[in-house]
């Protein structure tokens, strides 16, 4: 039996989220800028998609932009606002453990004469808010933060944030990485005063190359792709139909019973936690109590995190060391950060659920990971 402990990676797509896409593909084929009727059907239903997210945001149906998932709703929304202001304000507020979609985007743009501040996180995670509030400037046109951290799931004060940047006399927006909090924290882009933020349709079991902007009404962006004018003119090129139809399928499944959702996985990750500190020794947790619901990254002590994935995965059990994105590099940015030594860093391990998972699967998986731990232990001893 296969026990996938990778959802942080991707989700697997509900089966009625397949089923959509291939009626979009079989039946729905036509192009929505088609003036026919069968055009104009295929664009009836995205709209009726486009409301039915934004009724779980609390939005307007035209402040949502489908994109081809997380790394361009952040590129889109970063260098877009860069292009509008740096002529006037150049400084842009981040953090040290951002998604690489969103460090590379700066270092770009770092590169074009914009002055970046990374605020540095502590052991949970986590920004100071005072350290935020010092950091603003007259020149400050943009922060830009990730709500839930990828790799160990500290949540970042946003709410705090939003909150401050309302306070001051010059506008500041604020664009928020929701790719890891989007359907694991019940909230609204307006409570939180958001301006922009990116949601990515593969981690939350829709298909990959698919995803949504939240862009507050009146907020002006420049378009990174220009053509025929789809998505307001903001994200030319011809709708991803099936994409589409796939990502409304899983939000509108999803939100049918979002809190017991989040509930549900929050109980098995507490019961992933509980197991694993009664019956492996000599380990490290490196998710911070209060983090998101899905994510929990363990130190184990004397192995190395990559072997130990390798050997689970033989015995069916599927983890990360860190980001799926770039959980091909040395040393995770985000352990570093929060001040890990080498040694924690090589042996730590993701683990991350879903609602597909099951109490009998965490056992399971718990009972594999201690066989394989006490396994690769063992061999390490004997060199």
């Amino acid at each position: 039996m296969d026990i996938y402990l990778d959802n942080s990676a991707t989700t697997k797509p509900y089966k009625e989220v397949i089923d959509k896409m291939v009626y979009a593909l079989d039946t729905d084929y036509a192009n929505p800028s088609s003036l026919h009727r069968k055009g104009v059907e295929v664009e009836k239903n995205i709209k009726n998609i486009r409301q039915s997210i934004a009724r779980t945001l609390g939005i307007k149906d035209k402040e949502i932009y489908f994109t081809s998932g997380g790394t361009e709703s952040n590129n889109t929304i970063i260098r877009g606002i860069v292009a509008l202001n740096k002529k006037r304000k150049n400084h842009i507020i981040s953090t040290t453990i951002e998604h690489p979609s969103v460090l590379n985007t700066l270092k770009d743009l770092e590169s074009e004469g914009c002055e970046v501040t990374y605020l540095e996180v502590d052991k949970d995670g986590k920004i100071d808010i005072e350290e935020f509030k010092n950091a603003l400037k007259p020149t400050t046109c943009l922060v830009t933060i990730m709500h839930v951290n990828n790799e160990v799931g500290s949540i970042q004060p946003i709410q705090d944030i939003g909150k401050h940047l309302k306070t001051l006399k010059d506008k500041v927006f604020l664009h928020v990485d929701a790719v890891q909090s989007y359907a694991k924290i019940n909230f609204k882009p307006s409570k939180y005063n958001i301006d922009f933020m990116s949601v990515s349709g593969h981690k939350v079991h829709g298909p990959k190359g698919i995803g949504f902007m939240y862009v507050r009404e009146n907020n002006r962006i420049k378009p990174i792709l220009t053509g025929g004018g789809q998505e307001i003119g903001i994200r030319s090129g011809t709708e991803n139909t099936p994409g589409i139809y796939g990502l409304g399928e899983a939000i509108r499944i999803i939100n049918e019973d979002l809190d017991g959702k989040i509930e549900k996985i929050k109980n098995l990750r507490d019961l992933l936690k509980r197991e694993i500190i009664e019956n492996i020794e000599n380990i490290k947790l490196n998710s911070p109590e209060d983090g998101v619901c899905h994510i929990l990254n363990v130190t184990f002590y004397g192995i190395k995190g990559e072997v130990l994935l390798h050997y689970l995965e033989q015995k069916g059990v599927y983890v990360s060391t860190g980001s799926a994105c770039s959980s091909k590099k040395k040393g995770s940015h985000v352990l570093n950060a929060m001040g890990l030594s080498p040694q924690e860093i090589e042996g730590a391990i993701r683990f991350s659920l879903s609602d597909l998972n099951t109490e009998e699967e965490i056992k399971e998986a718990v009972k594999v990971v201690k066989e394989s731990v006490s396994d690769l232990r063992m061999i390490m001893r004997r060199r």
